[in-house]
């Protein structure tokens, strides 16, 4: 199966709202930690699954790009 342009661009826009989430999540790490309710834990598992998006997304698309 070959990813069409259409289908490389939701990708790709799926990638850079996970990457803009990530930013805006350790941009507003250190004033969450002394005021927030969730523990470090639980945000780090926010931006592990966030990160695995990103490469999963990312790793679909190469392997699109190899096969065709």
């Amino acid at each position: 199966m070959e990813l069409d342009l259409d289908e490389s661009s939701l990708a790709i826009g799926r990638i850079e709202r996970a990457l803009s989430r990530i930013e805006k999540a350790l941009a507003n790490a250190p004033a969450r930690s002394s005021t927030s309710a969730t523990t470090p834990a639980t945000d780090q598992s926010a931006l592990k699954a966030e990160v695995a998006a990103v490469i999963g997304e990312l790793d679909r698309l190469i392997a699109e790009a190899d096969r065709g």
